[in-house]
């Protein structure tokens, strides 16, 4: 279910459509800019200096600045799903074990092209309305494959099955997404960073099920205990029907 969720496209198959050397440069400029200066308050000439061409010279690989925009998400999108294609391909991993390492994988994408996702996250709403919905589209592949994970751990007993599995993947994407906010180049290590942020998304997913039945199994283990509590009470009213001897305090008093 998880492996089939991701292979709808093989990996590697947008590859051939990747930028050519001299496109890389102009969305690499073009996400320095709009992360420093806002894209909304960014021109082309920005772009154009930037890269140390002329305006007119950009006007070869764009015909509007939304256009910048669009290429640098929709490039984005190919390189995060070639992350989602590398997790799904790794055999023998049961669904907990390949969510962790896609959370890790995606955090650590994150870390490494911070200023691009920096302007995904804050210029989507930018673009126009059928680009916007091309990009949004296209997160839905990974929102859809998390969630199959999650429901095919819960199917298994190793997650809880009482939160629903839409819930928890947006949990899962908070975890992941947020880093670019707070994560500081010499300040958090990298590797700490993805390692922490995918043991607490699976932590999260897990929740309570060791303490509870799997669908369609026994009772809680605790309810085994009832036989140990039963000979408690026993002992408990032998106890209580017992005489007690009188308290030696009280002996003498009444001598």
């Amino acid at each position: 279910m998880s492996r089939t969720s991701a292979k709808r496209e093989p990996a590697g198959t947008r590859a051939r459509n990747a930028p050519k050397k001299r496109d890389r440069e102009v969305l690499d400029a073009a996400a320095r800019v709009f992360y420093e200066r806002g894209y909304a308050d960014a021109s082309v000439q920005d772009v154009a200096d930037e890269l140390g061409i002329l305006k007119g010279s950009l006007y070869h690989y764009i015909k509007t600045k939304e256009d910048l925009l669009f290429r640098l998400l929709e490039e984005t999108h190919d390189e995060i799903f070639q992350v989602l294609g590398e997790v799904a391909a790794i055999e023998g991993l049961d669904p907990l074990a390949r969510l962790e390492l896609y959370v890790r994988r995606q955090v650590e994408y994150n870390i490494d092209n911070l200023l691009r996702v920096s302007v995904y996250y804050h210029d989507l709403d930018r673009l126009s309305v059928e680009r916007r919905k091309r990009i949004v589209s296209r997160r839905r592949e990974h929102e859809q494959y998390v969630r199959a994970l999650i429901e095919e751990a819960q199917a298994n007993g190793q997650a809880d099955p009482d939160v629903d599995a839409t819930t928890l993947g947006r949990c899962i994407f908070a975890t992941i997404i947020w880093t670019y906010r707070w994560y500081r180049e010499g300040r958090d290590d990298r590797e700490q960073v993805a390692a922490v942020c995918s043991k607490f998304a699976i932590r999260g997913i897990v929740g309570d099920v060791a303490r509870k039945p799997a669908r369609g199994g026994k009772a809680p283990a605790r309810a085994k205990a009832a036989p140990k509590a039963k000979a408690a009470t026993a002992t408990a009213a032998k106890a209580k029907a017992k005489p007690k001897a009188p308290a030696r305090g009280r002996a003498t008093k009444a001598a």
